[in-house]
């Protein structure tokens, strides 16, 4: 009883911490979360995003293969998780969500990947990330596909370009 009293106390600062940091940021239109919705979590990601060579109707590019990253608490920088293909992302707590696209709008760094966002299709265990339905990929920088370097001598290889962003999980 008590332990869900401190988890309970522990999750309604946490939400009020998020919601004060998700504010800092002018969130456009085109990924705005459906209402009836509030955000509960913002994590910083940091790793790579990677990219494959590929051959289509005769042309070689780089093609988005899967983000590779940390996920780091906004307030105290401790990690909390990781963010992997699906995409997917990973708690500490032993819970999972993984998304598909919905929305896609270019950064207002034309240098950076693009904001995100996402809807949940599938989600493991009981913890933090257990109720999320949305997720927004903002403040990107890096991450996105090199301009050159992919030709018949490099098909199939991966090349991995260092992003980071921030993740607000969405809840009802």
């Amino acid at each position: 009883m008590f332990n869900k009293l401190v988890y309970s106390i522990f999750f309604l600062l946490q939400s009020f911490f998020v919601v004060v940091s998700a504010g800092d940021v002018t969130i456009p239109g085109a990924i705005e979360v459906p209402g009836g919705n509030s955000a509960y979590l913002t994590v910083h990601a940091k790793g790579d995003q990677i990219f494959h060579c590929t051959l289509k109707t005769g042309e070689y590019s780089w093609k988005w293969y899967a983000p590779e990253a940390k996920l780091y608490d906004t307030q105290n920088q401790a990690l909390v998780g990781s963010h992997g293909a699906g995409p997917s992302w990973t708690h500490k707590d032993g819970s999972s969500v993984k998304a598909k696209g919905v929305q896609k709008i270019d950064a207002p760094d034309k240098s950076a990947a693009p904001w995100l966002l996402l809807e949940a299709i599938e989600h493991e265990g009981d913890g933090l990330l257990a109720q999320t339905n949305y997720i927004q990929r903002i403040n990107t920088q890096g991450g996105v596909a090199p301009s050159s370097g992919c030709d018949a001598n490099h098909l199939g290889s991966e090349k991995r370009v260092p992003y980071s962003a921030d993740y607000n999980f969405y809840r009802k």
